[in-house]
């Protein structure tokens, strides 16, 4: 379904759910923004879900949005695409295509798992990787060439 940019108000109530109104006529009571391309076409192609993960709509360009509706889905973006940079690779195994890792981040210890590195490892850059977990998590080492040397070693043991 297509839905004109100003058609749609996008806002929280409560203040940590993300609800829409459409034409004034009927509401979506959550409210899941993703990237359609987030790689390729970044901040354009924002694709609006409901509760139940089906689409509500695909705006093309997300600024024609009113301010306040920008503001509330760029909020829920932040949440949704968090991602912590690796600082260090303290430990990653492979087992059936499924690889456990155990990393230091800007944002602490972390231990998660991604399936399938050739889809979910996207090189940036020919130093930039990008790791994508099960759970939708990004985690960004923004230069393989400037971690430690323990911790290039076992990145080359699963790449």
């Amino acid at each position: 379904m297509t839905i004109a940019p100003d058609q749609i108000k996008l806002f929280y109530f409560p203040e940590d759910r993300l609800r829409a109104t459409i034409n004034d006529e009927y509401s979506v009571v959550t409210v899941k923004p993703a990237w359609s391309a987030p790689l390729s076409l970044p901040n354009q192609y924002l694709a609006l879900l409901n509760g139940k993960g089906d689409e509500i709509t695909t705006i093309s360009e997300p600024k024609e949005l009113s301010k306040e509706s920008l503001e509330a889905v760029q909020e829920e973006l932040r949440r949704r695409y968090l991602t912590a940079v690796v600082e260090t690779i303290t430990a990653a195994k492979s087992d059936f295509g499924v690889t456990y890792w155990h990393v230091e981040t800007n944002r602490g210890d972390r231990d998660f798992v991604t399936q399938n590195l050739q889809e979910n490892a996207q090189w940036l850059s020919p130093t930039h990787l990008l790791l994508l977990d099960v759970d939708g998590n990004r985690f960004e080492i923004k230069d393989v060439s400037k971690l430690d040397e323990s911790s290039q070693k076992i990145l080359e043991t699963v790449l």
